[in-house]
């Protein structure tokens, strides 16, 4: 205890003016002391110390398979844009046949498959239904998965997890029907075209790389669905939990 001033008293950091004491001796009764230990009671402190706060601060974590479902769209889009500008889909002897465009060497033996009666070039694909429905799926391949991988990277730059969540909600369906029409393609080509064996005028037949790459983006497209199927939204949210406590001391009138 310190005497701060004349008429106060300074106690712990908290002051108390002499007027604010009531005057009472050993000779004052019981029930004089109590009525004053209730009103000082009521009485506001000086000295404050609010109640600590607890916060719960929501942190959002990139998960890495994410990151990897976008690498797998960036790379289908590559190996899409290759498969569809290659003429080496099905090939023979003197003969190069793609998606929409075919070509004859110059040495290609005759007859020439099919029967085409053109010179060694290169030639706009045959009017045949396979062909073009093979290149409209895989055109559809290439632009949906184009917008899934957009949707997924916007996802992966959101600092709103629930926008992530519909980012990536839309583009695991979006590529899901990337996937299901380049397996659509990748089989309706062969399958078709060995209804046409007998007009081939070719003994032997082989499939290009140009149609591996299209198995190479179906299986980047695969693992790109699987990732984002797989990696659960709730593994994303953290939930941190904080304490502050705030110790606040008004009104110390207190002097040395």
């Amino acid at each position: 205890m310190n005497i701060a001033s004349p008429g106060s008293v300074d106690v712990m950091g908290c002051s108390f003016e002499a007027e604010s004491l009531p005057d009472f001796d050993e000779f004052d009764s019981y029930s004089v002391v109590e009525d004053y230990q209730q009103e000082s009671s009521r009485r506001p402190s000086d000295c404050k110390m609010a109640a600590p706060i607890t916060t719960i601060e929501t942190v959002t974590i990139t998960r890495p398979l994410k990151v990897i479902a976008f690498i797998c769209g960036l790379i289908v889009i590559a190996l899409m844009l290759m498969a569809l500008a290659s003429t080496d889909w099905l090939m023979a002897a003197g003969w190069r046949q793609g998606l929409f465009v075919h070509c004859i060497a110059d040495d290609a033996p005759t007859p020439l498959p099919f029967n085409i009666p053109d010179p060694p070039d290169c030639y706009q694909a045959r009017p045949v239904a396979y062909i073009r429905v093979a290149a409209a799926l895989c055109v559809l391949t290439l632009v949906t998965d184009l917008i899934a991988t957009l949707l997924t990277g916007l996802g992966l730059r959101s600092n709103d997890h629930r926008t992530k969540y519909k980012y990536y909600r839309v583009a695991v369906y979006i590529m899901i029907v990337s996937l299901v029409s380049i397996l659509v393609a990748l089989v309706v080509y062969p399958v078709c075209f060995a209804s046409e064996l007998n007009q081939g005028n070719r003994t032997v037949w082989e499939f290009g790389w140009a149609y591996g790459v299209g198995w190479g983006a179906a299986i980047f497209l695969f693992g790109g669905v699987v990732l984002l199927l797989c990696d659960k939204e709730s593994e994303e949210i953290y939930y941190k939990e904080r304490k502050i406590v705030h110790r606040d001391v008004e009104g110390s009138g207190g002097r040395a």
